[in-house]
């Protein structure tokens, strides 16, 4: 539908028969077309479930984690940490241009390097992100191996950037230190107020 008029520009299929059909055949192209490139194949295959357009709301979304899964299904991720859905709502409008005019005029092209382009800027921010926590990380580790030396261990401040709220049973769990050492280190004012607010540790 147009946001700005209110027509209709799209219907999908309708009919549980024509819908089961559609996504046997999107379901077949993910795992039978491997000679095409994986990213290619990322951007037909999200064309294709937006135009079946299955369920009644969540479509885009649940297109996008799928994308996020045939990445790490073809090893190009380890972990589902892409999120494509930051650029994909920063160019919404070209977002539902482009496969329109794939299903109007096949213009696949535009929407193939659509798509790559999305991959690639939220692959370098990504990363620079992922940086980013690491840098904050090993500076936390050095604040605390300097203000706290007692109670100092690289895997004490791991534990603290995997859960910022940070309990006793974290510590026992991470093997850092039994429960009652533990509890003596979360429970340490001296720690409370000389480590960074983000990371507060508290029973």
């Amino acid at each position: 539908m147009n946001d700005a008029t209110g027509a209709v520009i799209y219907t999908p299929p309708d009919g549980q028969p024509l819908l089961w059909d559609k996504l046997s055949n999107w379901e077949r192209y993910i795992h039978e077309e491997e000679e095409i490139d994986p990213l290619i194949r990322l951007a037909v295959m999200n064309y294709q479930f937006e135009a079946i357009h299955p369920f009644i709301d969540g479509n885009g979304r649940t297109g996008r984690v799928l994308n996020l899964l045939n990445l790490v299904d073809n090893g190009l991720l380890d972990v589902p940490v892409l999120y494509l859905s930051r650029y994909i709502i920063g160019n919404k409008r070209t977002y539902h241009d482009r496969p329109l005019a794939v299903t109007t005029d096949s213009a696949w092209e535009d929407w193939i390097l659509y798509m790559l382009e999305a991959i690639r800027e939220t692959a370098d921010w990504s990363t620079a992100r992922i940086r980013s926590i690491r840098d904050l990380l090993d500076q936390t580790a050095e604040r605390i191996r300097r203000d706290l030396p007692k109670i100092y261990s690289r895997e004490l401040a791991e534990v603290i950037f995997v859960n910022p709220y940070c309990r006793i049973g974290d510590l026992v769990a991470a093997g850092i230190a039994k429960r009652q050492a533990s509890s003596v280190s979360v429970n340490r004012s001296d720690f409370r107020t000389k480590s960074s607010s983000r990371f507060h540790m508290k029973v």
